[in-house]
């Protein structure tokens, strides 16, 4: 699978910096799909609270991502992989998700995950998205739907997120639903490079 950093140089941006929102009830996954797609150590992957703050950078292109915070111990590995970038990091726990608007300004993609296992909180789930798309900071936001968990055995199809999400009713963003499981990484190019090539559009 390509790495995110090999996806960033397809961005044709004139400053070279992109801002790429990844939000998501919590459990859902956000924090796996960054480190697969980064190629960072999947081991250490914990709930977590709160929110930090990390860019991804790779020549000129920086891509700023917002995902859970890992509450794993410093080592030092950590602090080499700190010292070539940082990022706004933010959880999906019920009482954070008030404060995700905080960091829609300049969003140029938007990259939503749900937990396709977790059944019982699609509509939950479908709600706060509904909110999310509202917001008039994030109109025409190309977004990204992350279906993940699809290995498990009681994972929802992906017709049926559609429809709890009422994905076909939007009419004003381009919108793209990519099946996937963020621990084997299947999937998540596909997806990364539909946002990639919709946020060139955008240009």
């Amino acid at each position: 699978m390509p790495g995110l950093m090999q996806m960033l140089q397809k961005l044709k941006k004139n400053d070279d910096d992109c801002k790429i929102l990844v939000l998501g009830l919590d459990n859902a996954g956000k924090t796996t799909i960054l480190r697969q797609l980064g190629k960072e150590d999947l081991s250490q992957v914990r709930p977590t609270q709160g929110f930090n703050m990390q860019l991804l950078q790779h020549g000129p292109y920086t891509l700023n991502c917002a995902r859970p915070a890992s509450t794993r111990p410093s080592r030092a590995g950590d602090e080499r992989t700190r010292a070539r970038s940082a990022g706004w990091d933010i959880g999906g726990q019920k009482s954070i998700r008030a404060y995700w608007r905080n960091y829609y300004d300049k969003t140029e993609g938007l990259v939503y995950v749900i937990d396709s296992a977790d059944t019982q909180r699609l509509e939950e789930t479908s709600i706060e998205l509904g909110q999310l798309l509202a917001d008039p900071k994030l109109e025409n936001t190309p977004l990204l739907v992350f279906a993940n968990k699809q290995d498990l055995i009681n994972a929802a199809e992906v017709e049926e997120i559609v429809s709890v999400l009422d994905l076909k009713q939007i009419r004003v963003r381009p919108w793209h639903i990519q099946p996937c499981n963020a621990r084997e990484g299947d999937g998540l190019a596909e997806g990364m490079e539909w946002l990639v090539t919709e946020v060139n559009a955008m240009e």
